[in-house]
């Protein structure tokens, strides 16, 4: 213990000693200033103010404030928030392994993971939690429901639950267990010689994880690999350089960080032998792939290694560490930025230089800057990844965002688990005819109502013509317009079957194969795969895309 406050009081004083020495008297004044500033203000609000103010929540308040003006990433966690933290790096907690929150204001089953405690006590998707040990979850929050559903391995938790179909509620007893989520949820074949792999996240193990089960893969007759990381925010750096190694050669730089202190500057290199080196791979990419995840991407993109389908990435090249703080409290802060092999960092946004307003600003595409990959291949810094085959995201249908906010497709697909005992395997469901209809019925009575863009341009237009006194001149074709807007919205649920129908067709083989089926049910519809199948298939098309394409 003497040992470890000494350390700390070295990393204190090594601090005041960089502001003192380094950046002159001056700078250690301004601090020290503002300190006592600050004090003595909380000091005087704390015992003049006409009400009576929380000195915690107030504090709490101007640290969050300070912090959001450098830029998103660099938080304060306080001692009752660290455990929520640490499942964030570790991927563990202990609980009853399922995805729970708010639909409406009831606290809702959304996934049990395979092989959890609460799939083990039959607890399914869309079950109602109405009562955790006695206390009633009509006004707690999803924090709070969280909470009460974590706890020590072994515990037993008792949730009183209301089931569709059943007439009482449900008394379910569940053991807690150690969760690990994983960073793999589903691996498998598309075809008989391409594999696929999801990768959600990076944790601690990821790079295991993601070996395993390239391995299984190839051990199941795959020759080629689709390794997806759309919507992955990232995670531990050097989780991320274990997965870009295992299909580059050893000795490779994966990343290297910039600090403004010398001594964290830092090159990560590919230190164990690969995987592969040699297995045609694609990578999958979206506007929200992030972080460890863009260093993957950009990496394995440097190196002419992998072809990367689908969006731009989200374009997060800062680098976090955790600082201890007093009374068990941490500071997570940007301390670098990341600079992938071909020597570009991709972030987005200059959070040093902000408009007078305090706005930020993406770099634009102008004033990016080029840089060039193994194979000469021309690629650009700042603003994210950008994908050698672009496959742009679709806009979602006002209809179907609708359908989703009011949670009616996840409702009907409970009614269906309930009068559906069995169905296909994941691959080959199918949503019949007959039984859409039978969904277009249970909307009747229900608010499937909206307001298209259409329609909002009306009602501005209406909004002016009126302020300009040309309203009734103008009135005639207005209403003819809207009257046709309004015979097109009555139509939607027909113009937009194929995608009601997909999305019906994934939430219901969710309720029977849950987080894999789900991933399986996608593989014909799901554009991105598709693309990524056909440039694999394609030998020659996989190589032109590695070797000409031109950014």
């Amino acid at each position: 213990m003497l040992k470890k406050t000494f350390a700390g009081l070295l990393v204190v004083g090594t601090a005041w000693g960089l502001f003192s020495f380094k950046d002159g008297s001056e700078r250690y004044f301004d601090i020290a200033k503002n300190l006592d500033i600050f004090a003595t203000l909380f000091k005087e609000v704390n015992t003049y103010y006409v009400d009576e103010v929380a000195p915690s929540k107030l504090v709490r308040t101007g640290i969050d404030a300070m912090l959001k003006s450098l830029d998103p990433y660099t938080n304060y966690i306080p001692e009752d928030d660290i455990e929520d933290f640490r499942t964030m790096t570790t991927g563990q907690y202990g609980g009853i392994g399922a995805l729970v929150g708010k639909r409406d204001g009831r606290t809702i089953v959304s996934l049990p993971h395979e092989g959890s405690p609460a799939q083990k006590a039959g607890i399914i998707i869309g079950d109602e939690i109405l009562k955790i040990d006695g206390v009633d979850l009509a006004k707690k929050t999803d924090n709070e429901v969280s909470k009460l559903l974590k706890g020590q391995a072994g515990t037993l938790v008792k949730l009183e639950i209301k089931r569709f179909g059943a007439e009482k509620p449900l008394v379910v007893d569940v053991t807690r267990a150690n969760i690990q989520i994983n960073n793999v949820p589903y691996y498998g074949m598309v075809t008989p010689e391409i594999g696929y792999l999801q990768l959600s996240g990076f944790t601690v193990d990821a790079g295991r994880e993601v070996r395993s089960a390239v391995v299984k893969l190839k051990e199941q007759g795959a020759k080629k690999v689709i390794l997806d990381l759309r919507d992955n925010p990232g995670g531990l750096l050097n989780e991320s350089v274990n997965i870009s190694n295992l299909f580059l050669p050893r000795g490779k730089d994966i990343v290297s960080t910039k600090s403004k202190v010398a001594d964290w500057n830092k090159m990560y290199k590919a230190l164990d032998e690969p995987l592969d080196v040699q297995m045609p791979l694609v990578v999958l990419t979206s506007s929200n792939s992030a972080s460890a995840a863009e260093i993957v991407a950009g990496a394995l993109q440097d190196y002419d290694r992998a072809v990367l389908i689908g969006q731009r990435t989200f374009g997060k090249g800062l680098v976090q560490m955790t600082r201890p703080l007093s009374y068990n409290s941490q500071l997570k802060v940007t301390t670098a930025k990341y600079y992938i092999p071909s020597g570009r960092c991709i972030q987005a946004i200059d959070y040093a230089h902000r408009a007078a307003d305090g706005s930020l600003h993406k770099t634009p595409d102008s004033l990016r800057v080029a840089f060039k990959t193994a194979s000469g291949r021309v690629v650009y810094d700042g603003g994210g990844i950008s994908p050698d085959l672009e496959v742009k995201e679709q806009p979602v249908p006002d209809i179907i965002r609708k359908l989703m906010t009011k949670n009616y497709i996840f409702d009907y697909a409970t009614r269906f688990r309930a009068a559906n005992p069995t169905i296909a395997a994941a691959k080959d469901f199918r949503l019949s005819d007959a039984e859409y209809q039978k969904f277009i019925s249970f909307l009747n009575g229900k608010d499937i109502s909206y307001s298209t863009d259409v329609e909002k341009a009306l009602d501005n237009m209406i909004k002016k013509a009126k302020e300009d006194k040309h309203y009734e001149e103008v009135k005639a074709d207005i209403e003819q317009i809207k009257k046709k807007v309004a015979t097109n919205k009555s139509n939607d649920l027909i113009r937009f079957k194929a995608e009601i129908v997909e999305l019906l067709e994934q939430e219901i083989v969710s309720r029977y194969y849950l987080q894999k089926g789900l991933v399986e049910a996608t593989f014909n519809d799901d554009k991105n795969i598709v693309a990524a199948v056909d440039v694999l298939s394609n030998p020659s098309r996989y190589q032109g895309l590695l070797t000409s394409a031109k950014k």
